[in-house]
């Protein structure tokens, strides 16, 4: 019990200074990139730089998938490309700073390169694909506009980040708490030949299964690290665990639910087949490779 509490209070403050740091920092990058700007820069040039910019600026937003939808719906209405504009969509919760910086914490320096190199083309890809497909016209006539950010703010932007690192903070405390509680169960806990004996390296099929499991649990990313950290520890294969967090923060329950009102049946279902495909393909890259 003292290693358990050793390793829960440990964990959850180092977790914790680091998402109050990056989230501080991307609220000053926020300020800066605003939806007229990530428009504007979706419109120029080539369509190839469309959707790496889109990809790229998709990183730069909250770290919500649900808190993206309304600008992905402004960004829509407003003109921006489809194809772009989807990439936007799916790069935003998948290689968000604080994801990003959380497992390379948790899982390494490695793994998380393969992680983010893997997400980037996944989302370009993705936006081609979709563009490609022509699915835009199974778009919901939906006219959402998101508030600019930094508009009539007088305060510093010193002083905003600071209570927009609080804000995105406080709501995931709880989730956070979680994660990190139920990791520190499995590490200390849970007997490492169960782990293995249900997802290690000796069962490949447990892949695509966590991959569909991450989408109705909806785990926030930041409950799914530590907890992830744990299960690898444990003998769970990076691959079943990678497929598990692209699955859970790319198309999670909620996220689905909100885009019904953007997407009809067909977009909507094209969309989750592609987290569905996007965490497989990576969970079983990672598989063979590491």
């Amino acid at each position: 019990m003292i290693e358990f509490l050793k390793n829960f209070i440990l964990l959850f403050l180092e977790l914790t200074a680091l998402f109050i740091i990056i989230s501080f920092i991307v609220s000053l990058l926020q300020q800066v990139v605003t939806e007229e700007k990530i428009k504007g820069i979706l419109q120029k040039g080539n369509k190839a730089t469309g959707y790496i910019s889109g990809t790229l600026l998709g990183a730069l937003t909250p770290f919500c998938s649900c808190s993206t939808i309304p600008i992905l719906a402004g960004l829509l209405s407003s003109g921006a490309p489809f194809g772009p504009s989807i990439s936007f969509l799916i790069s935003s919760p998948l290689l968000n700073p604080v994801i990003v910086i959380l497992l390379w914490k948790l899982l390494g320096f490695k793994l998380t390169a393969f992680y983010v190199i893997a997400m980037f083309i996944f989302a370009v890809l993705a936006g081609v694909t979709f563009n490609a497909l022509k699915l835009e016209k199974h778009l919901r006539n939906v006219r959402i506009r998101s508030s600019q950010n930094g508009v009539g703010q007088k305060e510093s932007k010193w002083i905003i980040a600071l209570k927009d690192a609080w804000n995105f903070f406080y709501p995931v405390l709880p989730y956070l708490v979680i994660g990190v509680l139920i990791g520190a169960i499995i590490h200390d806990f849970i007997p490492a030949e169960f782990i293995t004996s249900i997802a290690g390296d000796e069962h490949p099929f447990a892949i695509p299964i966590a991959a569909i499991v991450g989408i109705p649990m909806y785990i926030r990313v930041e409950t799914m690290i530590p907890i992830s950290e744990a299960l690898v520890s444990k003998g769970m294969s990076m691959g079943a665990v990678i497929a598990l967090i692209i699955g859970g923060a790319g198309a999670s329950l909620p996220e689905v639910l909100l885009l019904n009102k953007l997407f009809k049946p067909r977009l909507l279902m094209a969309f989750i087949i592609a987290i569905l495909l996007g965490a497989t393909v990576t969970g079983y890259i990672l598989y063979f490779i590491f």
